[in-house]
């Protein structure tokens, strides 16, 4: 085997969709070859381009694209305190490269390189969302034309963001600003939604809701309880990573399903949940639990407890990781569905390739590697942006500050 290196490691940040995108490319000393991955940690992007450039770079100069594991644990130990999503990122954006160049070299998909298709499309999941059940409604008929079966239903941001339909909210003299939010006028505006979308839409739709962790753990299973009778697809996220032991009451008096995950960056966090199957569906962020690499063993690991996948597909992933889980997605028996926020005409631009969208499912452009490219004159257009901060100051309706 021809010795190829890593002759540098160059990291981009670009905003076409209104989001901070980390892109890493990794140069190799084959002048045309290199690789793109993701490290997409939006809210705190600076310092993953710091950790690139300032420690993984150096330590891998000249190394062996080849070796994708244990550059991967070289990167992981190195830092000595692991498992954080600043680091994970960090590495996510190298280690997603790697596997770009490797299935260049091959000549192959990424997928093809786990072994090949467990399916020809990837069925896809939407967010509907608004500020009245009606516009709600018309989002969720406007996916349905486009031919989505499966849709994320919410109304007011989680909680917040009411129209008058809804109870206001009564603040202590004095409140600081915030993104207040009502968690029992969110509970019932949520059952309210689902009711009017079974009786307004039926029943040949596949819904899901997420909780966004911001119940106690007593309103968790009252609400999970009274949503039973929807039979959605998944509830997302009901609990904390600090939480995780209370699935076992959740999953012992509610028959939903429930998908678990995307704050999710320690092993620790996954493997009690799954190994007891106290969820249905894991939901990390491929980017930060460290990649490709780390994700291919979770979705291992699941398939042996019946848990499928759903990986974390947010607008605040650039289209380069979109497509890399997605070729998990093809290539894993136990493969779910794949949440899926849709490209811009800006982030289609700056990333040539991007997976294409027809009836519901997904589909990659089966070129080698990942099979999307990254446009550096046009991301260019579309610098970095001081982002709006203001959803991740949550508090409750006396003005006590929670987690988002």
């Amino acid at each position: 085997m021809k010795s190829i290196t890593i002759r540098d490691i160059r990291v981009f940040v670009t905003a076409p969709h209104g989001n901070n995108l980390v892109v890493v490319k990794v140069e190799t000393s084959e002048p045309e070859l290199y690789g793109l991955g993701c490290a997409t940690f939006t809210w705190r992007y600076k310092a993953v381009v710091t950790a690139i450039e300032e420690y993984l770079c150096p330590m891998l100069k000249g190394r062996s694209v080849h070796d994708i594991e244990d550059i991967w644990q070289s990167m992981m130990g190195s830092s000595y305190w692991r498992n954080g999503p600043v680091l994970n990122n960090a590495l996510s954006g190298v280690d997603e490269a790697l596997w770009d160049i490797k299935g260049k070299l091959a000549g192959m998909p990424v997928y093809s390189l786990f072994g090949g298709k467990a399916r020809e499309g990837i069925a896809v999941y939407r967010h509907a969302d608004g500020n009245s059940p009606q516009e709600v409604e018309e989002r969720i008929y406007a996916f349905m034309e486009e031919g989505y079966r499966f849709i994320r239903c919410h109304m007011g941001t989680y909680g917040g963001n009411f129209d008058g339909s809804i109870q206001k909210m009564t603040h202590p003299d004095n409140a600081p600003s915030g993104a207040y939010y009502s968690t029992r006028a969110y509970m019932q505006s949520v059952v309210k939604l689902f009711d009017r979308i079974r009786t307004d839409i039926g029943w040949n739709l596949e819904i899901m809701h997420d909780i966004h962790e911001r119940l106690s753990l007593a309103d968790t299973l009252a609400f999970v309880k009274e949503l039973e009778q929807f039979k959605p697809f998944f509830i997302e996220d009901a609990l904390a990573p600090e939480q995780v032991q209370y699935f076992k009451v959740l999953r012992n008096q509610t028959a939903v399903p429930l998908a678990m995950g995307e704050l999710f960056t320690h092993p620790l966090e996954w493997k009690t949940v799954v190994q007891n199957q106290w969820i249905d569906f894991i939901r990390c962020h491929l980017s930060d639990v460290g990649g490709l690499t780390p994700a291919r063993k979770i979705a291992a690991f699941c398939e042996a407890f019946q848990v499928r996948t759903a990986w974390h597909g947010p607008n605040d992933l650039s289209p380069v990781g979109m497509a890399a889980q997605m070729h998990l997605d093809l290539n894993s028996p136990n493969f779910g569905i794949q949440e899926f926020a849709g490209f811009n005409e800006a982030e289609q631009e700056v990333f040539p390739g991007c997976p294409v969208v027809r009836g519901g499912y997904a589909y990659l452009s089966d070129k080698p590697g990942i099979g999307v490219d990254f446009d550096e004159n046009a991301a260019k257009k579309y610098p970095p942006i001081d982002m709006d901060f203001g959803w991740m100051f949550s508090r409750l309706e006396d003005g006590t500050a929670v987690r988002p």
